[in-house]
């Protein structure tokens, strides 16, 4: 097991201009309480090899900023972010995935792939959903100890979403590997079955649960 602290404070930036200065007296804020102002997001972690982390709450309530630092914290060496990702335009999926074919195949499946017209086209034929699963795969296939995931299945339909949160945990238990995920979805959670729910509120306020 180890522990991960994180925070991440934000002040007020800006340049106090005519327009910004009639907002503030609008509201009854001065400018010293505006720029004196802090949020700052800090949350401790405890990780097993193999969990499942799953951060959520509304839109703005920091899930990406503590995702941050908690991909901060972890060498780069041993994790991989979806989002930086780049999918080869000129091969076809199967190829593009190292390793033995029925390995292949079978990272591909967990990822929801696993249509054989799909298997066999090229990354830039691939619908957004699907590149978006394709990006999965290749980090499924990376080898690395965490995977990281912003907006983990937002742009998936549910049910696609749920199966493949499923796939995910199967995968999790299987290998040891370690997902740091966050989106506002909650409806895939039983299905995800994450080992830490970290719920963010828009107040700041952080609450971690252990299943």
């Amino acid at each position: 097991m180890a522990t991960y602290s994180v925070s991440k404070s934000f002040g007020w930036q800006g340049r106090i201009t005519e327009k910004a200065a009639q907002v503030c007296r609008m509201f009854g804020l001065t400018v010293d309480r505006l720029t004196e102002r802090r949020i700052t997001y800090s949350c401790k972690l405890e990780i097993n090899d193999g969990d499942i982390v799953y951060i959520t709450g509304p839109s703005g309530a920091g899930k990406s900023v503590l995702l941050g630092e908690l991909e901060r914290a972890i060498p780069a060496s041993d994790r991989v972010n979806l989002a930086g990702i780049k999918l080869p335009s000129d091969k076809t999926l199967i190829d593009c995935i190292d390793g033995d074919l029925l390995g292949g195949l079978r990272i591909l499946s967990t990822a929801g792939l696993n249509d054989v017209f799909c298997v066999l086209n090229q990354a830039g034929n691939l619908s957004e959903g699907q590149k978006y699963r394709f990006r999965l795969a290749m980090a499924l296939a990376a080898g690395k100890k965490f995977i990281f995931a912003d907006e983990f299945c937002s742009n998936l339909d549910r049910i696609t979403a749920a199966v493949i949160s499923y796939n995910i945990y199967k995968f999790a238990k299987r290998t040891g590997v370690t997902f740091i995920l966050a989106a506002s979805h909650d409806d895939i959670l039983l299905d995800l079955s994450p080992d830490v729910l970290v719920v963010k509120e828009l107040s700041g306020k952080t609450e971690v649960v252990y299943t």
